[in-house]
């Protein structure tokens, strides 16, 4: 495997990236034949969050990633709102300058969301989308949020009150300080992880580095202020390239086990993978997601062939 680290431009802020080719000749040759792969991490990771997953992919296939404008080494602009609609416009603008042929989305969490948005808005980008736990609600579970009587009127005054405070700058700047801890971000790893093996020094430190960045709090203060995302549903509904999603079952953020049935109706056609994991199923059982996700990629390619 051959990696290259670089820098591109997204209107007008430096973007931290790195592409990936097998080494061997003949493995390069056989993956320019096929369409590259580009990783998309989650809410406050990077492109070191697939540093068990590029090394094996690599080996057949060319691999993209990038850190998502705000996060990892990329800037983080102080006066740009970001929102799930900036970084699909840079998951595909970075496709079209950098990939130049349709490409397989995979992305976990917040970069599920990003991935699925960018495919269903661009279908000519994409020959195929990969979800890992992906963010985001159903249109149905949103308006149950929203209907009277689900909550008691003292529980929708407590939650009216925690969304006022969580507006508030100090607040956030208190919890932001207290979020970027190690030990905290330690924490709410393990939380995620069902298996804390790969909850490691590499991957705090990767988690922790950005967040000392000047620029790292008015990121964080954006994003608790983004508005609400659109349902899934509108997503999925576009979407016109093959779908895999490889769902770590004890996810306590998405908790996917309840609504596997919404996924199912929106995607039926979907090739679904359920894994004993958390979170991000790609960094705590990489070897079993690269042999998911590599199965599932021959498989596109025996189907393009017939």
């Amino acid at each position: 495997m051959s990696v290259t680290s670089d820098r591109c431009r997204f209107r007008g802020h430096s973007i931290h990236c790195l592409r990936a080719i097998p080494e061997d000749q003949g493995a390069m040759r056989a993956s320019q034949r096929r369409p590259a792969l580009v990783l998309v991490h989650g809410f406050g990771a990077s492109t070191r969050h697939w540093r068990h997953n590029v090394p094996c992919i690599a080996q057949q296939y060319e691999v993209h990633a990038f850190d998502l404008l705000g996060f990892g080494r990329s800037a983080k602009p102080t006066d740009l709102a970001l929102d799930t609609g900036v970084w699909c416009d840079q998951l595909l603008a970075y496709v079209g300058e950098r990939v130049e042929r349709p490409a397989v989305f995979v992305g976990n969490s917040l970069g599920g969301y990003v991935a699925l948005r960018a495919a269903a808005t661009q279908p000519d980008s994409s020959a195929g989308v990969a979800l890992l736990n992906p963010m985001g609600r159903f249109r149905r579970e949103q308006q149950g949020m929203q209907e009277p009587g689900v909550f008691s009127w003292a529980t929708n005054g407590l939650m009216a009150m925690g969304g006022a405070l969580l507006k508030t700058r100090v607040f956030q700047r208190l919890l932001f300080e207290n979020l970027r801890r190690p030990g905290s971000i330690r924490r709410q790893l393990r939380k995620v992880y069902v298996d804390p093996t790969n909850v490691d020094e590499a991957l705090v430190d990767s988690i922790r580095r950005p967040a000392l960045d000047p620029g790292a709090f008015a990121v964080f203060s954006n994003v608790l202020n983004m508005p609400a995302h659109a349902p899934v549903d509108e997503w999925f509904s576009r979407l016109r390239a093959p779908l895999l999603f490889c769902w770590g079952r004890h996810d306590p953020w998405i908790n996917p086990v309840p609504r596997l049935a919404l996924f199912r109706q929106a995607a039926p056609d979907a090739r679904e993978v359920i894994l004993e994991a958390g979170h991000c199923p790609h960094d705590e059982q990489p070897e079993r997601f690269n042999s998911i996700l590599l199965q599932w990629l021959d498989s596109l390619e025996d189907t393009a062939k017939a």
